[in-house]
């Protein structure tokens, strides 16, 4: 330790010979800035339970002619007892080193024997306050990492619906959520998938472990092997030191692969191999680490596609469909909407400091018959914003904004993209925010509201087409 430098640390020094503790306090001083001492071992109690200290010096005899070490045994017992993590180094005399030896299967940390020599007694004490402190960051990330975890794995929502579609749903995921098996969720887009995901993991055996959720569809493509298994400094151009991979931070805990039929042939083999052999190698390494992880995917593609070879492998679909769960869309469960409705307006009148209010029934009436192309998000988003918006007593459905034409359900019926469309919208209306609400639909009606395909044909990122279609209603 270089001269004039302090730790910022807290010793504690326990013996019964005064010139002793002058002795150790004057040399210690030097290097800590704070030391205590006390020759009442009685006083032990009271002074942990009113600070913390960095390390404990205990003297392991208290008595004239007492030899044993059996007082120092008690002593170090009663530390413990108080502070399970405290780092306690005994003091003993030439002739009881087994004894302190001893004492250090109890759990003392070191020893020293007197006469000491200051320079071992500086060397020894600097080794339990890095202990000290490597201990007190463990429990400090423990206590982080725990809160992370319930941060993570809470549901911010719930599953709401008692339709006979919904009964079947939850009876599925309490049925599959105490086993390890891997969970297929299928359903559109704004169906609740990450929400099943997360009821799963809740009443799993893993739900005191992280849930960490992947969007496989904002992941590129150069990207996946690095933010999937991870990296080593060096491996490529940016990779300015180790990197953890996002399947490793799960480990113990549950993975939820969204969008995974957006995932292109070549990368689903790679995570086929992963999940095969229960390893994972970081890029640019040939080091394999075991992992215990539990998958849980989800996808809005259909079923043939799926089942279509040159789409997605039939084995990856094998390893992850171990229990398939069909999500229903919000239109074959209009039962269902006026609890949904009421939960998130309360929700949202709270957010926002505003009133609850009832809904007219002709406001329910029509936001139970309304087609719902974006499903419980596009009703959450339109809650939120006539909450806001409403000004009567009651919410009325001219608060929502819905646009009736939405109701009829339409397949695509041609291949229109947007810069084709623009002679037709332009002839209906000149407003740029309608053409641009009249585009965005059209797209996302051509890839069946496909949220990753219609913003990579838009030229938008997820992020930005997830805000226009709350700005349109969608």
């Amino acid at each position: 330790m270089a001269d004039g430098i302090k730790k910022d640390g807290k010793i504690l020094v326990v013996d019964d010979d005064e010139d002793i503790l002058m002795a150790v306090k004057l040399l210690l001083k030097r290097h800590y800035n704070e030391v205590v001492t006390t020759s009442q071992p009685s006083q032990i109690s009271s002074l942990m339970g009113s600070q913390h200290f960095d390390a404990i010096l205990l003297d392991m005899n208290f008595s004239p002619g007492e030899s044993s070490g059996q007082q120092g045994f008690q002593w170090l017992a009663k530390i413990l007892e108080i502070d399970p993590q405290a780092v306690v180094v005994l003091i003993t005399a030439h002739g009881g080193v087994d004894v302190a030896v001893e004492a250090m299967k109890l759990g003392a940390t070191d020893f020293i024997s007197k006469p000491w020599q200051n320079e071992k007694l500086v060397a020894t004490l600097s080794s339990a306050f890095s202990l000290s402190q490597s201990r007190s960051r463990a429990a400090s990330l423990k206590i982080t990492n725990a809160a992370l975890t319930e941060a993570t794995s809470a549901s911010r929502q719930p599953m709401l619906g008692n339709s006979p579609a919904m009964q079947t749903v939850l009876s599925l995921i309490q049925r599959c959520a105490p086993t390890s098996a891997n969970v297929l969720l299928l359903g559109e887009n704004g169906t609740g998938k990450e929400l099943a995901a997360r009821s799963i993991h809740q009443q799993s055996q893993r739900s005191e472990e992280v849930f960490i959720a992947i969007d496989l569809g904002s992941i590129s493509e150069s990207l996946f092997e690095s933010e999937l298994f991870g990296h080593k400094k060096g491996a490529f151009t940016d990779a300015k030191s180790d990197r953890i991979g996002l399947i490793q931070a799960a480990q113990g805990g549950t993975l939820f692969l969204d969008e995974i039929g957006n995932l292109a042939l070549h990368l689903q083999a790679k995570l086929l191999s992963v999940l095969e052999q229960r390893q994972v190698s970081p890029v640019g390494s040939n080091q394999r680490t075991d992992i215990d992880v539990r998958i849980i995917a989800a996808t809005n593609a259909t079923r043939e596609n799926l089942t279509n070879e040159k789409h997605f492998r039939q084995d990856l679909l094998f390893r992850l469909n171990t229990v398939e769960i069909v999500l229903p869309p919000l239109r074959d469960r209009p039962e269902d909407i006026p609890e949904i409705a009421n939960h998130y307006a309360a929700v949202y009148a709270h957010k926002y400091g505003k009133p609850e209010k009832s809904f007219s029934e002709n406001t329910m009436a029509g936001i139970r018959e309304y087609h719902w192309p974006g499903n419980i998000r596009a009703l959450r988003h339109s809650l939120e914003r006539a909450v806001i918006l409403s000004e009567g007593e009651q919410y009325e459905l001219l608060d929502f904004q819905l646009d009736s034409a939405k109701n009829i359900i339409h397949e695509p019926d041609s291949e229109v993209l947007p810069s084709k469309v623009s002679d037709t919208v332009l002839n209906e209306d000149m407003n740029l925010e309608q053409i641009e609400k009249n585009t965005i639909e059209k797209v996302l009606r051509k890839h069946r509201y496909n949220i990753s395909h219609s913003a990579k044909t838009l030229g938008l990122t997820r992020a930005a087409l997830y805000r226009r279609m709350e700005k349109y209603g969608f």
